[in-house]
This record gives C-alpha cells, structure tokens and sequence, in this order.
C-alpha cells in the first residue's frame, strides 16, 4: 500500500455499512485492493453469508478503488453491480481482491472475486463507476 493511497483510505473510510459489517482493508492501490470480512454477524437464517454482504464488500472495494483512480476533485458513483454468487461461506472470513477490469476518463469497470478461508471463490462481483468532477 503506498502512504498516499493508505492517507486516502484513512481519510476517507470505508462508511458506516462496512465499518458495521467488520470490513479491513488488507491492502489498497489502484492495480490491486484486497479486505477481508468476517463471516460471523453477516449472516442469513440459515448460518450462511448473506448474499448482500458479499455486495458490500464488492461495492466498497470497487468504489473505494474507483474514487483513488479518479483523485482529487472528482468522485466515482457506482451505477451497475451484479454478483454471481458460487459457494456458501460458513465460518471464518471471506476475501475479496477487486481489480480494474477497465479504467476510463469518465467511467470504470472493476471486478471482485471473494473467496472463503481455503481459497475457494464464494462470489463474484462487477461494478462499474460514473466519475463526475465536483
């Protein structure tokens, strides 16, 4: 992580949704952003993570990344998501790695894959952000 984008993510935080739901960043540049969740508090009925939380953590890793590729003076607003959910996590975290599927003037595209403790890919998630000047 270099100290200008661990300064940005600092500054600016993840939101009060991820900070609920217990989400870290591992690590955070435009190439590359990895956080971790915990399985135990994001929950459905029947013990298995929630189809949404794997979304959050999709979103806040693509629109955080998308608003470091934009800088300063513009902000990046998520206008598509879709999650393709493969595998159930049970127990212990999930990891999404969230890379820049396309990087234009006014909109990106990134993709995140989030997989269980073993490695296992439990969903995959696609955003794409608006960047608009302020």
């Amino acid at each position: 992580m270099t100290e200008d984008a661990l300064a940005y993510v600092k500054q600016r935080g993840l939101g009060a949704l991820a900070d609920k739901m217990g989400i870290e960043i591992v690590e955070f540049s435009v190439e590359r952003a990895v956080a971790r969740m915990p399985v135990l508090g994001n929950t459905q009925p029947a013990d298995l993570l929630h189809g949404g939380a794997y979304v959050v953590l999709g979103e806040s890793l693509g629109s955080m990344s998308a608003n470091l590729y934009a800088g300063q003076g513009r902000l990046a607003v998520g206008i598509e998501i879709n999650a393709s959910h493969t595998r159930s996590a049970t127990s212990g975290y999930v990891t999404g790695v969230c890379t820049p599927i396309h990087l234009g003037r006014t909109l990106t595209t990134h993709e995140i894959s989030v997989t269980d403790d073993q490695g296992r890919r439990c969903s995959t998630i696609r955003i794409t952000n608006l960047i608009k000047e302020l």
